[in-house]
């Protein structure tokens, strides 16, 4: 094979130029070696960010063969190498051979200018090459690989460094063959070849922890909604359908939650509490996050179908597209991203009327319609607080500026009066009152609701609120103690005033 001019040297007896002849040249995989991520499924996710009718494009371009689907992606999206997550263990490693004046060469299967960006962002290699590369024919990957290292450098003539089954042919014709995070199968896969893979970092396999995490069941406290149809109509003999429906509600918010983390890759990782996700720090990847979602959909939605009433299972679809549009397009309109956060809360005390049967109060639907789109600009305002503590002026990936913080602040202080209102007018429906021995202490409901919702606009004002005020509701003891005494007030005016 010839080599480009500009890299004949390198690529010459391993690489004279400025080394010791003898040196043996490290060859570095970049996808989950280097980056501990893959770059052609975050590509992919990133095309579908901008415009998910990409999706219908891709067949088309499998039809070029790997090479050329890689090629057709690369054209339309490259993923910035200064927000990568990068394996610590690997860059050790890289600088240790740079000390002994070993050249280091990145060479890989990704499209060539994300290698490239990659080799130019670190500045640790003297060569990088990928698939598509002038000096390279087809994709870069197991086979193909092993012959290009073995035609340019010879066989036993370079380390490699690895991650996967498809390294095993590198591995078998390298002088020494490392594995990043490498498990037990992968190990026992290169000893049956005769391969001695060295370990490089801890790991393998599929990091279960960060896969839960990344489902955050934390956030599965707010399917506790769906509960409050029962709890307002005081039909507790409805609560194991409301407590399934809040199950297969949880599992598909988890599933939501992780397609929405890989399609914020870029600006999770470019902000200073969302870089540690589990996807956005490369704890986990976009294919194994996928795998997971896809999983939790078909359980939650063969759930719903079987066990639960059919009018349930269209609200759990309508949540499915309604989240889908707020990912990939809703969060980035301003106001309208509040009023998507707003309405699917509010798609939750639905679903729970729907798995029930229990007819919902109009007053009920319209107090909670204000009472979270109050707590979906607080979420907002919360984050531009930070932004200013942080000297930030504009976000990454949504639509808002500093300056919006005032008008997000009057929205939400509204909404939340009008919350109250609303709340007091449906303690004196008729029909409500029905269902309560002595309806008016509903009443008192509206002087904790003042207080707590003020509470939460004082908080947010003086930066201590979280990213999600319903978790910081979760997690706050006043706030608890305020539900508490919420609770009490619905008790004993069911009872009629008396304990």
């Amino acid at each position: 094979m010839t080599a480009h001019p500009d890299q004949a040297e390198l690529l010459d007896a391993g690489g004279n130029a400025g080394f010791a002849p003898d040196a043996v040249p490290l060859i570095v995989d970049m996808d989950g070696t280097l980056c501990r991520t893959d770059t052609l499924h975050e590509g992919v996710l990133g095309l579908m960010a901008q415009n998910p009718l990409q999706a219908l494009r891709l067949p088309v371009w499998l039809r070029d063969g790997k090479a050329g689907f890689k090629r057709h992606v690369a054209d339309r999206h490259l993923i910035d190498a200064a927000t990568l997550p990068y394996d610590d263990d690997v860059l050790d490693l890289i600088q240790i051979a740079r000390n002994e004046g070993r050249p280091v060469a990145l060479i890989s299967a990704a499209d060539h200018r994300q290698v490239e960006a990659v080799a130019n962002h670190l500045g640790l290699f003297d060569l990088a090459l990928g698939t598509g590369s002038p000096i390279v024919e087809g994709n870069l990957r197991g086979e193909a690989k092993a012959r290009f290292l073995v035609e340019n450098f010879g066989e036993a003539g370079f380390d490699y460094v690895g991650d996967s089954k498809t390294d095993l042919p590198v591995w078998a014709l390298a002088r020494r063959a490392y594995g990043v995070r490498a498990g037990n199968p992968l190990r026992k896969a290169a000893g049956t070849q005769g391969t001695a893979l060295e370990t490089v970092g801890n790991g393998g396999g599929w990091p279960v922890r960060a896969l839960i995490r990344a489902c955050r069941p934390h956030q599965w406290a707010k399917n506790v909604l769906i509960l409050l149809p029962v709890l307002t109509a005081q039909e507790l003999g409805h609560l194991p359908a409301a407590l399934l429906a809040m199950l297969c509600f949880s599992l598909a918010a988890s599933a939501i939650y992780i397609i929405n983390d890989l399609v914020d890759l870029p600006s999770d990782r470019a902000h200073p509490r969302k870089r540690l996700r589990p996807f956005a720090s490369g704890a986990a990847n976009a294919q194994q996050g996928l795998v997971v979602a896809a999983c939790l959909l078909v359980v939650s939605v063969l759930a719903a179908a079987v066990l639960l009433p059919a009018a349930f299972l269209g609200v759990l679809v309508t949540y499915l597209v309604a989240t889908s549009l707020y990912s990939f397009w809703l969060k980035r309109k301003m106001v309208a991203d509040v009023l998507g956060l707003a309405a699917l809360y509010t798609l939750r005390i639905v679903a729970g009327a729907a798995a029930t049967g229990i007819v919902l109060s109009p007053w009920l639907l319209v107090f909670s319609m204000f009472l979270f789109f109050s707590l979906a600009t607080i979420k907002r305002q919360a984050e531009l607080e930070d932004m200013a503590k942080r000297g930030t002026e504009t976000t990454a990936g949504r639509n808002m500026l500093i300056g919006d913080l005032p008008i997000l602040q009057a929205m939400s202080i509204g909404a939340a009066q009008m919350a109250v209102l609303v709340f007091a007018l449906y303690s004196q429906d008729a029909e409500v009152q029905t269902h309560f021995g002595t309806p008016d202490l509903l009443l008192l409901v509206c002087p904790v609701l003042f207080f707590w919702l003020g509470r939460m606009q004082l908080l947010t004002r003086r930066g201590f609120m979280t990213d999600d005020p319903i978790v910081f509701t979760i997690r706050d003891k006043v706030s608890l103690a305020s539900g508490v005494v919420m609770l009490l007030i619905f008790a004993l005016a069911a009872r009629g005033g008396t304990p």
